[in-house]
C-alpha cells in the first residue's frame, strides 16, 4: 500500500505544471553555475599544474556546484512539499484518505517516498553535469560520492520537514513559507554555533549546513548520517501524530 500511495503522489507531482517549471528552472540555473565554475577552473589550471597537491577539478568545480545546489534546493523544496497534505485538506479529499483501510504510518511514508522520488529525479539531473567531466578529467570519486550522499540526505531532510509543515495547514502558501523559514533557520543556526558562547556546541550540531559541509569535503562521519536520519525520523513521526489527530474522533 505504501508503494501505491508513493506512486500516486509521484504521478501527481509530474502532472503539476509547477513541478516541470521547477525542474527546468533549476536545471538552467545549475547549468549556468556549472559552466561558470568550469570556466574559472580552466583559467586557473595552468597555474595549478606546477603546484604540488593543488586542488583538482573535484574541489574547484564539483564541490562548489554541489554547495550551490544545496542552497537552491533549500529554496525550491518548500514549493514541492507545500501541497502534499495541505491541498488535500483544502480540497476536502483528506477525509477520504483518512477513511481508507490503511494506517496513518503507511499514508505518511507513502507520501514522503513519492516526494523523495521526485527529488531524486532532480538530483540525478544535477549529478549528470559533474559526471560529464569524467570524459576529459580525473575526478576524486570519494569526494564526489560524499557530496552526492550529502545532497541525498539533505533532500530527505527537506522533504520530511516540508511534509510536516504541510500537515499543519490547509493553505499551501502558508506551508511553503513556514517550511522555508524552518529550513533556513536550521541552515543558518550554525552562525550562532560559531560564536563560542555557552550552548554554541548544541547550535552547531543542529546546523544542517555543518553536517552537509563535512560530507561535501568527502569526510564520511557516521554522526552526520545519524543527524539526518534522526532529523527525518523525527519529522515523519511528528507528521504521523499530527495526522492521527485528524483521524481520531473529536
Amino acid at each position: 500500500m505504501i508503494g501505491t500511495i508513493a506512486a500516486r503522489e509521484f504521478k501527481a507531482l509530474f502532472l503539476s505544471p509547477m513541478a516541470w517549471s521547477i525542474l527546468a528552472v533549476v536545471q538552467l540555473i545549475m547549468a549556468y553555475l556549472f559552466l561558470a565554475q568550469l570556466d574559472t577552473y580552466m583559467q586557473l589550471a595552468p597555474r595549478l599544474a606546477g603546484i604540488a597537491g593543488a586542488p583538482g577539478v573535484t574541489d574547484l568545480v564539483v564541490a562548489p556546484v554541489f554547495g550551490n545546489a544545496a542552497v537552491i534546493l533549500l529554496l525550491i523544496a518548500p514549493l514541492i512539499t507545500m501541497r502534499v497534505l495541505s491541498e488535500e485538506r483544502r480540497a476536502r479529499t483528506l477525509s477520504l484518505l483518512l477513511s481508507a483501510p490503511v494506517s496513518m504510518t503507511e499514508i505518511v511514508i507513502g507520501k514522503y517516498l513519492g516526494v523523495l522520488a521526485f527529488f531524486l529525479v532532480l538530483l540525478v539531473m544535477l549529478v549528470l553535469m559533474p559526471l560529464a567531466l569524467l570524459v576529459g578529467a580525473d575526478l576524486d570519486l570519494g569526494k564526489l560520492a560524499g557530496g552526492l550522499l550529502g545532497l541525498s540526505l539533505l533532500l530527505g531532510a527537506f522533504a520530511a520537514a516540508g511534509l510536516f509543515m504541510s500537515s499543519l495547514t490547509e493553505q499551501p502558501t502558508v506551508a511553503a513559507v513556514s517550511s522555508f523559514g524552518l529550513l533556513l533557520l536550521l541552515w543558518i543556526v550554525d552562525w550562532a554555533g560559531s560564536s563560542g558562547t555557552e550552548g554554541s556546541g548544541v547550535l552547531a550540531y543542529l546546523s544542517m549546513l555543518r553536517h552537509f559541509e563535512s560530507l561535501l569535503k568527502g569526510v564520511f562521519d557516521s554522526a552526520d548520517v545519524a543527524y539526518y536520519g534522526l532529523f527525518i525520523f523525527t519529522f515523519l513521526v511528528l507528521t504521523i501524530q499530527r495526522m492521527d489527530r485528524d483521524r481520531l474522533p473529536h
